[in-house]
Parts: C-alpha cells; sequence; structure tokens
C-alpha cells in the first residue's frame, strides 16, 4: 500500500497520525494533497465552521479553549486552526498550538493545528481552508478558525466559516471608528473580552450605536456579548449564541447557500491557479524578460504585452 493510500484510509478511519502527515503535504502545497482531498470528498460531512478574528491581545485563544471545551461537553469533536502571522524568518507560524492551548491536547475529541498566513491578504490562506476539508473528513463536528486582524481584508475569515466571531477588548474603542466598515460587514456575533475591564460598558454602547445604523444582514443583528474568558465569564452565553445563530441559518435556508458560494469560490481559486500554472511556459517567459526593456523605456505598454502573451 503506498504512502497516499494509507493517509486516505487513515483519515477516513479517524486516525489523527495521518491527519497530521496529510496536514504537512497541504502546508507544503505538495502536489498529492490535492489527490488526498479529491478522495475524502465525497465522505465529507461539512461540520460547522466558526471563525474567531480581532486583534492582537484580545484574548481570542483562551476564548477559543473556552469554548472548545463548551462545546466538548455535548460530545462534539473539535478542530481547531489557528491561523498566525507569517514568520518573515522561517516562513511558519509565529506562535505554536502548543504555547496557545496547552490545557486542550490532552483531549483525544479536540485536535489543534496552528498554521502561517503565507501571505494571505485575508488572514486566512487556502491551506488553512483544505485543513478544514480534512478535519471534516476526521468526523469534526465543530471546525474553528482562530485569525488575528479585523477589518476589510478579514473578508477571507467570514467567507470561510459559517458564523464569524469578531473579539474585541474594552481598549480597542478608541479605534472602532476606523475598523467600523469591516467590523460590520464580516461580524455576526460580536464579543468585547476582558469585560472586567473599564471601558467594557461605553464600548458595546458604541457598536450599538452603529449596528443600529445598519441594514441587518441574512435578517440578523449581531448581538454584543461580554465575556472574561480568562475565569470563564460569558462563554456558555456565546455558546448558545453560536447555537441560536446556527439555527437561525439553517432554519432560512442560508447555509445552505453560504455553503453553496464557498464551494464556487474554491472552484474559481483553483481554476485561476491551475490556468496561471499551466500559462507561464518557458516560450512566455522568455518573451517577458526580452520585451523588459522595451516595458522600461515605454516603447511598449503592459497592455500590448499581456495581449502578445495570451495569444502565444
Amino acid at each position: 500500500m503506498s504512502e497516499l493510500d494509507k493517509i486516505i484510509r487513515g483519515l477516513k478511519s479517524g486516525s489523527v497520525r495521518m491527519l497530521g502527515r496529510a496536514i504537512t503535504l497541504v502546508e507544503n502545497d505538495d502536489p498529492r494533497s490535492q489527490t488526498i482531498l479529491e478522495n475524502i470528498f465525497r465522505v465529507t460531512r461539512p461540520g460547522y465552521r466558526i471563525g474567531v478574528t480581532g486583534p492582537p491581545g484580545a484574548g481570542k485563544s483562551t476564548l477559543v479553549s473556552r469554548l472548545a471545551r463548551k462545546f466538548r461537553e455535548t460530545g462534539n469533536k473539535i478542530g481547531i486552526i489557528a491561523v498566525d502571522p507569517t514568520s518573515p524568518f522561517s516562513g511558519g507560524a509565529v506562535l505554536g498550538d502548543r504555547i496557545r492551548m496547552n490545557e486542550l491536547s490532552t483531549d483525544p475529541g479536540i485536535f489543534i493545528r496552528s498554521m502561517a498566513t503565507r501571505g494571505s491578504l485575508g488572514g486566512l490562506s487556502r491551506a488553512a481552508q483544505d485543513v478544514s476539508e480534512l478535519m471534516a473528513a476526521m468526523g469534526m463536528d465543530i471546525i474553528i478558525f482562530e485569525t488575528v486582524g479585523v477589518g476589510q481584508g478579514e473578508l477571507d475569515v467570514a467567507r470561510a466559516s459559517d458564523s464569524t466571531v469578531v473579539v474585541l477588548v474594552p481598549e480597542s474603542g478608541d479605534s472602532i471608528q476606523a475598523m467600523k466598515a469591516g467590523l460590520m460587514e464580516i461580524a455576526d456575533i460580536f464579543v468585547i473580552n476582558k469585560a472586567d475591564r473599564d471601558g467594557a460598558e461605553k464600548m458595546k454602547i458604541e457598536l450599538e450605536m452603529m449596528l443600529h445604523l445598519r441594514t441587518p444582514r441574512d435578517n440578523w443583528t449581531p448581538p454584543i456579548l461580554k465575556t472574561v474568558a480568562n475565569d470563564g465569564q460569558g462563554i456558555h452565553e456565546l455558546y448558545d449564541v453560536i447555537n441560536h445563530h446556527a439555527g437561525h441559518l439553517k432554519s432560512r435556508g442560508i447555509l445552505d447557500t453560504k455553503r453553496s458560494e464557498r464551494m464556487l469560490e474554491k472552484i474559481r481559486t483553483l481554476v485561476a491557479e491551475n490556468l496561471q500554472e499551466k500559462f507561464w511556459n518557458q516560450t512566455r517567459e522568455v518573451y517577458l524578460q526580452k520585451k523588459l526593456d522595451d516595458l522600461m523605456t515605454r516603447k511598449i505598454s503592459p497592455v500590448r504585452i499581456v495581449q502578445d502573451l495570451v495569444e502565444m
């Protein structure tokens, strides 16, 4: 039996070891990873996907850790993908899952993986989304993306998730005006964490005022919760609200629509990558290099070069 067959069979039988090996192939952009994803697709249940995003220092890892425990109480298997900024030195994730969520590592029903954004502008690389498919194939009921950053660029998180949780802290209040366009667009649920600090109530009022001016998306107005994740305050309420949002999406057919849009976007991305890979052959690369001097001296335009390349 080939290594590839072992990994595919291992994923279908729930082998954590084989999941780790499959994820490594995905992270390394190994062509075999696409074969694995193709083979598991038909037997994969989608799992419910939750995006948790917010500025550094908002306590997202602690919040996710507490939330994962809460979902485990009802027998759910949990996959956590902690997406970190890419290290400029190693190209890997800046923070490691063992550092971030040590207390969960002994639970066999929770699998955690730290990944790098690898320059993805939205903060969520395609590799992370492929890993979520591998976790779903393992029977993970809940898959949580944890990412750093808030703003317009974080639309990737919302596209990859069924419910998106934006985590802020009272100190974020002064910067809400600058962030509000992105926040209003991606958030299904707001969480003001570290709510035992001064300014939490003031921030909640400011968010409520901005939400009042916004037309609700999917007939859903994002609730605003206050939590203190370090001691578990508000986690039960957050768990209930996520379940309520999931029920809202399912009952109105919105969840199916979101998932179909996600699938179409994935197809478009794969097609674009495939065409680009095939397009840049040696002939086109040589032509482009030859025309570089003419391009820099403005004897030929980029538009003309593109037309020539396409017609080759």
